[in-house]
Order: structure tokens, then C-alpha cells, then sequence
């Protein structure tokens, strides 16, 4: 199968808003025997990055950005019941998202591919604010906590949260994940925020969460360790807005 050629086809129909044209390219995409995971990752997760990049560039106006984003998680969620299914690993993973459709969409890939590999895993989205987080890990226990898609005036209440968990301490086994949004584009700053762990795509981040201590690449900068410091001085200002 010619993976770019499909991806210009599927990209033209979902700018187009044709969502029956959609449903056919990934259809014959199947049918050329690429598994559901693959479409996941070789189909939708690189366009769904190429819609926000164009986004953000203004080649492409909100309405096209909108039903690209909905369009997208029909498909997903039509997708999501051939993806396989690995035994239970006991591990738990909570995935919360900035409110966007196309920053959920990329949560609920993620969370779908967690589930897939084996992990219990919940779906919080965007709607949740601090509180709520906390709340909820609190009763759910989860072995990591995923924010994914968030820009750059939501990281004061990224780096909020974080400080918080590291501050009560009520956590102290739970990654923190980042992905997506400002994340992807502005290099380090997962280090700088204070999270333990980043990933690029949805697959990745599935790797990455199960790997041992040892293998993980180790932040250069944590807030828990500025904690140990008692130093607890606001994270640069221009580490935010790059």
C-alpha cells in the first residue's frame, strides 16, 4: 500500500468535510490488510498533527480544523474495537486533556492504545480542572497520569498541578506524562515543568510508560527536586511562552 498516497486522499476528505469519503479510504485501507493499531498510528496520528499544524499556520480556517477533528474521532471510535486486546497488566493509567476537540481526540487515541496493550485505563478529557485531577487519582490510584495537548497558557496550571502532587507527596509512585501542544514544539520544557516522562506520539507513550527506572531518559530539572532544595521559585517566564 502506497501509506502517503492514502494519507493525501484521507487528508483531502477530511478538509473537504466529506466524512463518507473518509470512511472509504480507511476501509480500503483495512482491507489491504493494515491492522487497526496502524491505522492509528501510520493514518490518523500524523494527520492529526498535520491539521493542527496547519491550523496554527492559518492555511486552514476553524471550520475545517472542527469537523477534520470530528470526523477524525468517528473514524477512531469505529476503529477502536478491532484494535487487539493484551492481557491484563494491573496497571493504571488516568489520561486528561486541554479542552479542544483535537486535543481530546489525541487523549482518547492514547487512551485506546493503553487499553489495547493492557492497562485499565480512564478517560478524563478536558473538561476537569486541578481539583478534579486530584480527586480522582486520589480514589484511582494510577500509575501514571497522561496530560496531553495543552499550550502554552495552560502550563502555569500544568506546573500547578504537578507542584502539587510533588508537594503532598500522597502520589510519590505516579509518572507524570506530558505529550502534544506546547509540549511537542517547545524542546525541554517537560523537563522544566517538572514531569517525569514525555512522548511524542500515542504508541510511544504506551512504551515509554512501562519501561524500568533504569531506561528512562532522566529529566535534567525537577520540581521535587527544587523541592528538596527548598527552592521554590517560579519556573522561568520564557520557558512558558516559547
Amino acid at each position: 500500500m502506497n501509506t502517503e498516497a492514502t494519507l493525501e486522499r484521507y487528508l483531502r476528505a477530511l478538509l473537504s468535510g466529506d466524512r463518507n469519503q473518509c470512511r472509504t479510504v480507511i476501509e480500503e485501507t483495512l482491507q489491504t490488510g493494515m491492522t487497526a493499531h496502524q491505522v492509528y498510528m501510520d493514518i490518523i496520528w500524523p494527520i492529526m498533527a498535520e491539521i493542527d499544524r496547519l491550523y496554527r499556520e492559518d492555511r486552514i480556517n476553524s471550520a475545517q480544523e472542527a469537523f477534520a477533528s470530528r470526523i477524525n474521532r468517528t473514524i477512531v471510535n469505529q476503529l477502536q474495537n478491532k484494535l487487539p486486546r493484551r492481557t491484563a497488566k494491573s496497571k493504571k493509567v488516568a489520561v486528561v486533556t486541554e479542552v479542544s476537540e483535537q486535543a481530546e481526540l489525541g487523549g482518547q487515541m492514547m487512551n485506546d492504545l493503553f487499553e489495547s496493550d493492557g492497562w485499565d485505563a480512564r478517560f478524563l478529557g478536558g473538561t476537569v480542572n486541578n481539583d478534579d485531577i486530584l480527586t480522582f487519582i486520589h480514589s484511582y490510584g494510577p500509575d501514571v497520569l497522561l496530560l496531553y495537548g495543552f499550550n502554552g497558557k495552560d502550563a502555569p496550571a500544568i506546573r500547578e498541578l504537578i507542584d502539587t502532587i510533588r508537594g503532598v507527596n500522597a502520589f510519590p509512585e505516579m509518572r507524570i506524562m506530558l505529550s502534544g501542544g506546547i509540549f511537542s514544539r517547545a524542546e525541554g520544557l517537560w523537563e522544566e515543568i517538572g514531569a517525569d516522562l514525555y512522548a511524542e506520539t500515542a504508541a510511544e507513550a504506551v512504551n515509554i510508560a512501562q519501561l524500568p527506572q533504569d531506561r528512562l531518559p532522566q529529566p535534567k530539572r525537577m520540581i521535587k527536586q527544587r523541592y528538596q532544595a527548598n527552592n521554590t521559585q517560579s519556573m522561568p517566564r520564557e520557558a512558558v511562552l516559547s
